[in-house]
C-alpha cells in the first residue's frame, strides 16, 4: 500500500480502536504460565486483571499474589465484570465446551471473548447464535472447535 503511494489505511481506520487503560481483563486460567504472561503485558498498559481459579486463589508464590491490581474471582464474576475475556486453560473434560450461552450472555454487550487456548473450550455452535445475536462485541478465535472451520461456517461471515 505505502510501496504504491496509498496512504489512505492511515487516514480511516478499517477496524474500531479501543482503549484498554483502565479496563479489566479476566483470564480463564489465568494463573499458569500463559495466563501471567498476558497478566505481564495488560498490568503495564493500566489493565486491572481478573482471574479465575479453581482453587480460587493464586498459588503460593505467585508473582502477582500481593497486586492490588489482580484479584481471583468467580468465573461468573469475571464475566460479569471484563472488557476482555482470554481463555488461557488447557484443554480437558472440566473444560470442554465450558464456555457456552450461559457463560457469554454473563459478559458485558461490550466485551470481547478471545480464545488462544484451544478451540473445543468454548461451544462454537452457541457463540456463533451469540455472536449473531449480538450478545458481545466480539469474538477473537485463534483456534476452533474443528480446524479449518467447515467451508460454510458462519464464522466465516460474522462481522463481529
Amino acid at each position: 500500500m505505502l510501496h504504491e503511494g496509498n496512504q489512505s489505511n492511515f487516514r480511516v481506520f478499517q477496524h474500531p480502536i479501543y482503549e484498554i487503560s483502565n479496563k479489566k481483563i479476566g483470564l480463564i486460567g489465568g494463573s499458569g504460565t500463559i495466563g501471567t504472561a498476558v497478566a505481564d503485558v495488560a498490568l503495564p498498559l493500566g489493565m486491572e486483571v481478573l482471574i479465575s481459579s479453581r482453587s480460587g486463589r493464586l498459588p503460593k508464590g505467585h508473582k502477582y499474589e500481593n497486586n492490588d491490581r489482580v484479584k481471583v474471582v468467580p468465573l461468573d464474576e469475571l464475566l460479569a465484570s471484563s472488557d476482555f475475556v482470554s481463555i488461557n486453560c488447557p484443554l480437558n473434560s472440566e473444560t470442554r465446551h465450558s464456555i457456552g450461552d450461559r457463560e457469554i450472555r454473563l459478559m458485558k454487550p461490550t466485551a470481547f471473548l478471545i480464545n488462544t487456548a484451544r478451540g473445543a473450550i468454548i461451544n462454537e455452535a452457541e457463540l456463533i447464535n451469540c455472536m449473531k445475536e449480538k450478545v458481545i462485541a466480539g469474538a477473537g478465535l485463534d483456534t476452533q472447535e474443528v480446524e479449518p472451520p467447515a467451508a460454510d461456517s458462519d464464522l466465516w461471515t460474522l462481522d463481529n
